[in-house]
């Protein structure tokens, strides 16, 4: 792998609520820990996201009446799924997964911070306006080229994945290290949309 300076490793999400035994668990969550982990000393730039939620986000199915986990809603910014509460800001849940190695990375990005709105791309929240600032913060640094892995594979990869596209980086995603959900065919979505985005996918 190239270790240019003007190549960056982004890491989603890689958070004990997405890994067996969390609220939300990706199926072998877990999985994509060792590989990061080895990817990591390839790449001079180094950037972690981390899903942050205040309590009572309205994501979450416990904040709607008469809702589970699973269900679709519309919100003002458009449709959304209800998840179980998880990556509850300060909970052990939204602690990176214990083995992950975190002393490398330049920068940790919070997001789904914001009660109202819901946060699956590390570079906009979903009403799709709200930008988080990361592209400013590679911008700076000169960054052209991203290399996405973690979880999930068909939300918040596939959306930091497509928007880093349109804004003109140039995007691989790397299925090895990479988890999905798989919600009624999610994953297939995800991949068809990533790739008519021209995100380059290795591992499929």
């Amino acid at each position: 792998m190239d270790i240019s300076v003007h190549h960056a490793l982004i890491i989603i999400d890689v958070q004990n609520d997405f890994c067996p035994g969390g609220a939300l668990a990706v199926p072998g969550g877990d999985a994509v820990v060792a590989p990061i982990n080895q990817m990591q000393q390839a790449f001079s730039h180094i950037i972690l996201t981390q899903d942050w939620h205040p309590v009572g986000h309205s994501s979450f199915a416990s904040s709607h009446d008469n809702k589970s986990p699973y269900d679709m809603v519309e919100m003002p910014y458009g449709p959304q799924v209800l998840w179980p509460d998880h990556c509850v800001q300060g909970s052990d849940g939204a602690a990176f997964h214990k083995d992950l190695e975190t002393v490398r990375a330049d920068l940790i990005l919070r997001k789904g911070t914001n009660r109202e709105i819901d946060s699956y791309s590390a570079f906009f929240e979903n009403d799709r306006q709200t930008a988080t600032g990361l592209e400013g913060y590679l911008r700076e640094r000169g960054i052209i080229s991203l290399r996405l892995v973690g979880l999930a594979t068909d939300f918040c990869v596939r959306y930091s994945a497509v928007d880093a596209a349109k804004l003109g980086f140039d995007v691989t995603v790397d299925l090895s290290a990479c988890r999905a959900i798989d919600l009624d065919g999610s994953l297939a979505e995800a991949l068809e949309d990533m790739r008519r985005h021209n995100v380059s996918i290795l591992g499929a």
